[in-house]
């Protein structure tokens, strides 16, 4: 693998509704210039939420081939599918095992690389896995805490850019 390549940067997500359910897959690519594209789309199909997850990663792979990458940096929220794509974990259910195969050689025959990241991370894909099923967007996680000696709670949203792994959060205090 050559680090001389440019390289691609990719969030997707995968949401079946209800689960199982519908499958609705959202995929944001961004060239190493900077050009975001966005793809949201509905699979015609039903399963699971890994299933989602899954067809979602195989989608930006595929996505990111016909846009003319050749190295792939690819972000995920699935736990499941980043573990079982990068060898930690495996599935015994058919209909998936099939699915990791394909994306497995998939892999293997280009310069990609898959990552979990929190789902506050992944904002964006999540919002066209939504569209594409036309759900609304799910809001922000809020995080509660005491500052020490204050008294007060505070919340922090997190706010979703995907081309900012460290956005700072916004902080208001808010009454007990």
């Amino acid at each position: 693998m050559t680090t001389d390549i440019p390289c691609w940067q990719a969030w997707c997500d995968g949401t079946a509704a209800p689960n199982p359910g519908r499958i609705g897959i959202g995929v944001l690519l961004v060239s190493p210039a900077g050009e975001r594209r966005e793809y949201s789309l509905r699979t015609g199909q039903s399963g699971c939420n890994n299933e989602a997850e899954l067809l979602a990663v195989a989608e930006t792979i595929e996505r990111a081939r016909q846009a003319g990458a050749r190295r792939l940096h690819i972000h995920s929220d699935s736990r499941f599918a980043v573990d079982c794509l990068t060898g930690l974990d495996d599935t015994a259910i058919p209909r998936l095992a099939r699915l990791l195969a394909a994306i497995r050689e998939d892999l293997a025959r280009s310069d990609t690389r898959i990552v979990w990241l929190p789902r506050h991370r992944n904002g964006d894909a999540d919002r066209l896995a939504r569209n594409a099923l036309g759900l609304a967007s799910k809001p922000p996680p809020v995080q509660r805490f005491r500052r020490k000696g204050r008294g007060k709670l505070c919340e922090t949203a997190r706010q979703r850019n995907p081309l900012s792994p460290l956005s700072s959060p916004d902080t208001r205090n808010t009454e007990d």
